[in-house]
């Protein structure tokens, strides 16, 4: 297979801070939503991402692919603790 070349522009090499994951789908298209979840109440999406399901499914498996390589590397993640109305400041 050929190297594939990727450009970015400066902007998006900056990337975004999200900590909150939204999903949704139609027959066709999966549409994830990236959010960050604001102090002060409420969340902000911060970007949306539309795929196929083909790719949906090949991100699902690249993901857990990296996720073992880096426990492998660094140790298990933590699940995240369920935050509920009593747990916020």
């Amino acid at each position: 297979m050929n190297e594939l070349r990727l450009d970015i522009d400066k902007e998006t090499a900056y990337g975004r801070y999200t900590n909150l994951a939204l999903f949704s789908h139609t027959k066709n298209e999966f549409v994830l939503d990236f959010a960050m979840i604001q102090p002060q109440g409420g969340a902000m999406v911060v970007s949306r991402l539309i795929t196929s399901p083909q790719h949906a499914k090949a991100l699902l498996r690249s993901l857990a692919e990296n996720i073992q390589r880096y426990e492998e590397s660094y140790g298990l993640i933590p699940e995240p603790i369920a935050e509920g109305p009593s747990s916020q400041a």
